[in-house]
Parts: C-alpha cells; sequence; structure tokens
C-alpha cells in the first residue's frame, strides 16, 4: 500500500537532511572533538570515527538505498544494483564504526558492550547483515524462483523498514549517550557542542522519517512496478 503523495519531493528533502546530518557530525567530531584517527595516543580521536561512520553509514547510505527505488530515474535492474551497492557500503561502513568504539574502548581499558546502546548496536550489524545476504541471493545472484521472490518482496521490504528504524532510533540514543559522557565530563548543557550534538540526532531522526516516507509514497506513473518481484 503507498501514500496518496508523490515520492520525488519528499526524497528531494532526504536528500538534503542527509546532507545537513554528515556535515553535522563532521564538524562535531573534527572541530569540537579534535578529529579522527586510526591509530592516535589520545583514544578519542580513535572513537570519533564511530559516530561519523555510523550516521553516514548505516542511516544516510542505509536510507539513500532504501529510497533509490522510488528516487531514481533509471530502469528497475540499475535501480536494483543501485539498492544493493549502496546498502554494502552501509553495512561495511557500519562493521568498521563498531570496530572503531570496540578498538577504542580496548585500547581505552574501558568495558565493551554494557549499555543498550550498543546491545541494539550489535543487533542491528547482525540484521543488516542477514537482510542484505538474503536480498544478494533471493534477488540478485542466484536469484529464487518467481514464487520465492514474490512471497519473499513483502517480508524483505517489512524487515528492511524495521532495522532501518532501529539503526535510526539506536543513532539518537548513541548521540544521547555520548552527550551525557560529556556533559557529566563538564561541557557546558547549553553550549553549542551540547546543541550541535542534539540537532544533529534530530536531523538523524527526521531523515529516517522522510526515507520512509518515501518508500511508502507513490512512484512516478512510469515506474509503478519498482517494489514488483524481480
Amino acid at each position: 500500500m503507498a501514500l496518496e503523495i508523490n515520492a520525488l519531493p519528499l526524497s528531494y528533502v532526504a536528500h538534503a537532511l542527509a546532507v545537513a546530518g554528515a556535515v553535522m557530525v563532521l564538524v562535531w567530531n573534527i572541530y569540537f572533538r579534535g578529529g579522527l584517527a586510526w591509530e592516535s595516543d589520545n583514544k578519542n580521536l580513535i572513537f570519533n570515527v564511530h559516530p561519523v561512520l555510523m550516521l553516514i553509514g548505516l542511516v544516510i547510505m542505509g536510507g539513500e538505498a532504501i529510497i533509490s527505488y522510488k528516487a531514481l530515474p533509471f530502469k528497475k535492474a540499475e535501480k536494483k544494483l543501485i539498492h544493493l551497492v549502496l546498502h554494502a557500503i552501509a553495512l561495511i561502513l557500519g562493521i568498521i564504526g563498531i570496530y572503531m568504539a570496540f578498538k577504542n574502548h580496548n585500547e581505552s581499558g574501558l568495558a565493551n558492550l554494557y549499555s543498550l546502546h550498543s546491545w541494539l548496536g550489535i543487533g542491528v550489524i547482525v540484521l543488516y547483515g542477514i537482510q542484505w545476504i538474503y536480498g544478494f541471493v533471493v534477488f540478485f545472484y542466484p536469484g529464487g524462483s518467481g514464487d520465492v521472490r514474490r512471497e519473499s518482496l513483502p517480508w524483505h521490504v517489512l524487515f528492511g523498514m524495521f532495522v532501518y528504524i532501529l539503526a535510526v532510533a539506536n543513532s539518537a540514543l548513541g548521540f544521547l549517550e555520548k552527550l551525557t559522557f560529556l556533559e557529566s565530563s563538564g561541557i557546558d548543557k547549553y553550549g553549542s557542542e551540547a546543541f550541535l550534538v542534539n540537532f544533529t540526532a534530530i536531523v538523524a531522526v527526521l531523515y529516517g522519517t522522510f526515507v520512509l516516507l518515501t518508500a511508502l509514497s507513490r512512484a512516478p506513473v512510469e515506474d509503478h512496478e519498482s517494489y514488483s518481484p524481480i
């Protein structure tokens, strides 16, 4: 069932929010938090890679992958490939982002997997990986039979949206957790950094909302079979 609104204008809003979110998380971690590093004596720089990759990867790239079927003026086969590749990029960035959080904790002598955010994060990346592998095998290569694809498609779409909503929600939870740590360490609760973190989380939630609205809205007439079995 599609909403009786056009997908394309909604996708423009989503793209704008994606750019804003990417810029904001980079400004936060580079300008306010001191930068990004794979290796550093300052372990905070290693951790900074985590929120950047998780937001740009799972949330933004994952969202762009979802709306690619409704927003791109290409043939279905081309959009299917773009959808697959964007989700693969999102998954890879998410895995690296989680690795950087573990790397920071291990090198700093901090405990791992003690918070709800970390538990949900592991769950999201596992579910995301399962979803991608299933989609690749059934809809891309070697490809299931017509009946399998037809029966799988609604569940693939529904499960994908569930995992994406969970990813967006967990990103907001992560921003809250990090900001709480920073405020307990002395940053101004009403300072520019605190406002930037909160607004970045809000932009992420708004972006996720427009991704879902775009996915549920009406595709162009000439592309009315975007979500039909391949």
